[in-house]
């Protein structure tokens, strides 16, 4: 984009914001007269920023070292008022010559979405965040804590709350629901369903705009999977649906819960691909501890019809569900990049259709629930059990390979394997606390 730039009357100054291979939200910021700049030709970087760790340290790569440039250039048409003075959009990574990297996150989601419109598909997405509220020293959980999906940590944090209705209103993003949820402390909110690229967009923004409305209330928020140590996890649940010329896929067939042959396959290629892709969905050194049985987080790789510990949960089109039909895929967490969710995601969904891979039999029972042979007839495979796993099969998997291309299969790799070192020198309590709030803003 180049040209003068309009940016809302009241903003002195642009944040651009990218999130890298450990999921952490890191940015550059100019002043308003500097923002045609950041949205042309961009700031600069070293590629290094591809292989920033959670604790910042770098994992160096054969591609991604001390040598080269590139450039953060903020996407001006997604620019979003945060207030105070401050205006935000996301960024693009792109070469020296204005060309857009492999790496780019962003750039990923594009590329499968244009490969989904090519086979004439439209997609929706639509993320949940799950969060938890600690006081403003992040040690205790902000005031009582519970109960479960009671109305009394809403009133208690009424202020807070309200101000993230107002900040969200000002930026531009519909809250379809907020309530308290199971965990002391936790929160979760939904936000209106959208293409994949402006879903994992909105994603970014509402997390920005949920710490800086705590910030403002003495409250720290966490994004974690395990912000408490042996108590409930956070996830960042995705629901997808799939349409041709308007025809929805996911429900209106013959098959079996009403899927069309082309919704089946689709769902198939999600349930199929979950153990190669649990290594960017639920990636972090954390992440396994939330990602366990009957803990409602999708820890076997199974699919069924309002299932909620199945991982691919199909939502069926009724009077309850005026969205229509969709697909819940419940392992993602909040230390996954929103990006590669969204581009793995519908990467896995148009390899179930291109290849017409065969829809498992649906699981209507709590998968933990069935023996160990019942599980192989179903294929429902454990996933997510430990880091190392996931990161194994994310490293030799063609199929990730294809949809992410292989330059970020090996910055994503390679950032995951520094947190096992992490892992290796640490007890459980101290990560927990230690990684609290890596992924806030």
């Amino acid at each position: 984009m180049t040209g003068p730039v309009a940016l809302p009357e009241s903003c002195r100054y642009l944040m651009g914001a990218v999130v890298d291979s450990a999921g952490v939200i890191r940015g550059k910021q100019v002043d308003r007269r500097r923002a045609d700049v950041f949205g042309s030709v961009g700031l600069g970087a070293s590629p290094s920023w591809g292989v920033f760790c959670i604790d910042d340290g770098i994992a160096f790569t054969p591609s991604f070292g001390v040598v080269g440039d590139m450039r953060l250039r903020a996407d001006l048409a997604a620019v979003a008022d945060l207030g105070d003075g401050l205006a935000w959009a996301p960024i693009d990574l792109i070469t020296q010559d204005g060309e857009e990297l492999p790496l780019c996150y962003r750039g990923a989601v594009r590329r499968q979405v244009a490969a989904a419109a090519g086979h004439g598909l439209a997609v929706q997405s639509a993320m949940e965040i799950e969060c938890v509220l600690f006081d403003e020293t992040g040690d205790a959980v902000a005031g009582s804590g519970g109960p479960s999906y009671g109305i009394r940590p809403l009133l208690e944090q009424s202020a807070f709350v309200e101000d993230v209705y107002e900040s969200f209103e000002r930026a531009g993003l519909e809250i379809e629901q907020l309530h308290a949820e199971y965990g002391p402390g936790q929160f979760e909110l939904s936000l209106a369903p959208a293409d994949p690229l402006r879903a994992a967009d909105s994603n970014v923004l509402a997390r920005i705009l949920l710490c800086r409305a705590g910030r403002r209330h003495g409250i720290t928020v966490s994004f974690s999977p395990q912000p408490i140590a042996r108590a409930v996890g956070s996830g960042m649940h995705v629901h997808l649906s799939f349409a041709r010329d308007g025809v929805p896929l996911l429900s209106g067939g013959d098959g079996p819960a009403g899927l069309t042959s082309e919704g089946a396959a689709i769902v198939a290629g999600l349930v199929d691909g979950l153990p190669e892709a649990i290594g960017v969905l639920a990636p972090s050194l954390l992440s396994h501890l939330r990602l366990q049985p009957q803990h409602w987080s999708g820890a076997f790789a199974c699919w069924g019809v309002e299932n909620r510990e199945a991982a691919v949960r199909l939502c069926h089109a009724t009077a309850g569900n005026p969205r229509g039909a969709n697909a819940e895929v419940k392992p993602v967490d909040g230390s996954a990049n929103p990006y590669v969710v969204q581009a793995t995601l519908v990467g896995l969904a148009l390899d179930g259709l291109e290849r017409g891979r065969a829809l498992p039999p649906a699981v209507d029972v709590d998968p933990a629930s069935l023996d160990e042979a019942t599980l192989n007839e179903l294929g429902a495979v454990p996933i997510g059990r430990d880091q190392e796993t996931g990161i194994d099969r994310l490293e030799a998997s063609r199929r990730m390979t294809d949809i992410l291309g292989a330059p970020l299969v090996e910055a994503l790799v390679a950032v995951r394997r520094h947190e096992l070192g992490l892992a290796k020198n640490d007890e459980l309590d101290s990560l927990v606390r230690r990684f609290r709030f890596a992924w806030s803003s």
